[in-house]
């Protein structure tokens, strides 16, 4: 009981959280230049185009949307890039489908909406629940990436403390009822009463462990900028084990550098980390330049 009472607790904090992050975006967004829906894999997937430039894809959070997520880092990023965004299945003005949620079937979507839009090849950057599906697009689609950012994210669930693991099982549809982010996919949505059916959905892919395998991100060749809070939910010997599978955790100074780097940022949260624009942004330019 102790224990629920803690991951309840610990969802409240984090539901909080994420309509904060909500409120800091809220005036920054800009028009996109292109929207519209990507027929793919039997679903409809909403997307956002903003600037010119070398592509960038953004796969957003779980039970979020482009705005809540990207609002603030979009208008950086689209001076010099060109910006997709994209929202997965039911999330955002994406709608709900009984299609059976998972990484394989979400990473190809993105794939398809980069079809759709006749893009080639792109840096995509995941934050959280996107994060694991960037992770599984560069396995199964490694020559369509350019280079990975993963922001907060795990590959396996056992990358979590188990704290959060145990606040991803205990998850119950009830938690979010009446929540401003039950009020946010009200505002978008484009069928209010697929609310229901679509938490079901995510707090059962949720409760459900996963791992897309140590041997598939070894073998991811594109290179990988990882960035997580210092205090973000991730098992931090897990996620250095993360970086060495791609190369990294060596001496640079008796061997060359590796290609895939590793950002701990200090006294940053899960949700936290994403309201830090500037050094979020500063990491980014850097990496994909």
């Amino acid at each position: 009981m102790k224990n629920v009472l803690k991951s309840n607790h610990f969802l409240k904090i984090l539901m909080i959280a994420i309509v904060m992050l909500a409120s800091e975006v809220y005036g920054q967004k800009i028009k996109p230049s292109e929207s519209g829906y990507a027929p793919v894999n039997g679903i409809k997937v909403y997307y956002e185009v903003y600037g010119e430039g070398q592509p960038v894809v953004l796969l957003h959070g779980a039970f979020m949307t482009i705005d809540t997520n990207w609002g603030q880092l979009i208008p950086e990023l689209s001076k010099n890039r060109k910006v997709i965004a994209v929202e997965l299945q039911g999330h955002g003005h994406t709608p709900f489908s009984e299609r059976k949620l998972s990484h394989t079937a979400l990473a190809g979507d993105v794939a398809g909406v980069m079809d759709y839009l006749k893009i080639d090849k792109a840096d995509v950057v995941g934050y959280s629940f996107g994060g694991a599906i960037a992770y599984q697009f560069a396995i199964q689609s490694p020559r369509k990436l350019n280079k990975l950012v993963i922001i907060s994210a795990a590959y396996k669930s056992a990358g979590w403390i188990p704290q959060v693991s145990s606040a991803f099982k205990s998850m119950k549809p009830e938690l979010f009822m009446n929540s401003p982010m039950h009020t946010a996919y009200d505002a978008v949505a484009p069928d209010k009463t697929k609310w229901t059916p679509f938490l079901e959905q995510m707090t059962a892919t949720a409760g459900q462990p996963f791992d897309l395998g140590d041997a598939n991100i070894s073998k991811i060749s594109a290179p990988v900028l990882i960035i997580s809070g210092d205090n973000d939910g991730l098992d931090k010997t897990e996620l250095a084990k993360t970086y060495k599978l791609l190369g990294g955790g060596i001496s640079a100074d008796l061997a060359p550098m590796p290609k895939s780097q590793l950002a701990i940022v200090p006294g940053q949260s899960h949700v936290s980390l994403m309201m830090q624009t500037d050094t979020i942004l500063g990491y980014l330019n850097n990496f994909l330049k």
